[in-house]
């Protein structure tokens, strides 16, 4: 082959994979470790370690967007951050989840259903993703979005009680329906792999 030609092979084999170690991977990883930092400033007394913990969380829950977005825009989507993600985020809304509960602020019941939900359709996803992946609901972003909103309402100061009761209602609602939906379309999978795609 002649310097300077490029070699037809190389294009047909497309970009490599991405590493491990890239700014998506890494921001997924921060933001498991703020967890610890938020559940400690949560813990503190007063209202300004409310707020910063709120922050924190806020800053958290960001991060979550950031590094899909830059994962799928920059090619850097990896099997390791495939696994991490879904971690990170359920680090978070758990230990927000748990220790509002253990702080006597929210329901055990409501922590107990969502948690259930979120970790058995975790496994689920883990068990799957070998045969399928079954893409992400319009459903299961606003879950996530309304879980968000909720937890942040208890952590801010204040008395907003109805306002939270209502979020965290319409999370634990949109929650549920979600897993049960999750549930059915692996039902489906697991019978016609076919049926996913274009959904």
């Amino acid at each position: 082959m002649i310097a300077g030609t490029p070699d037809p092979a190389a294009g047909a084999r497309g970009p490599s994979p991405a590493g491990v170690w890239n700014i998506a991977n890494a921001l997924t990883m921060a933001r498991i470790a703020l967890v610890p930092v938020f559940v400690w400033l949560l813990f503190l007394d007063g209202a300004g370690w409310r707020l910063a913990a709120f922050a924190v969380f806020a800053v958290a829950s960001v991060t979550d967007k950031i590094d899909g977005d830059i994962a799928r825009a920059r090619g850097l989507v990896t099997d390791f951050g495939k696994i991490a993600d879904p971690i990170a985020d359920k680090a978070l809304t758990g230990a927000a989840l748990v220790s509002l509960s253990l702080m006597g602020e929210l329901w055990w019941w409501v922590t107990a259903a969502i948690m259930v939900r979120e970790i058995g359709i975790t496994v689920m996803r883990f068990v799957l993703i070998r045969r399928s992946v079954i893409p992400a609901s319009k459903g299961g972003k606003l879950k996530t979005m309304l879980q968000v909103v909720a937890i942040g309402l208890y952590l801010l100061p204040g008395p907003l009680d109805y306002l939270r009761w209502a979020a965290m209602g319409a999370a634990l609602v949109v929650t549920v329906v979600t897993g049960l939906d999750y549930v059915y379309r692996a039902w489906r999978a697991g019978r016609r792999p076919e049926a996913l795609e274009g959904s």
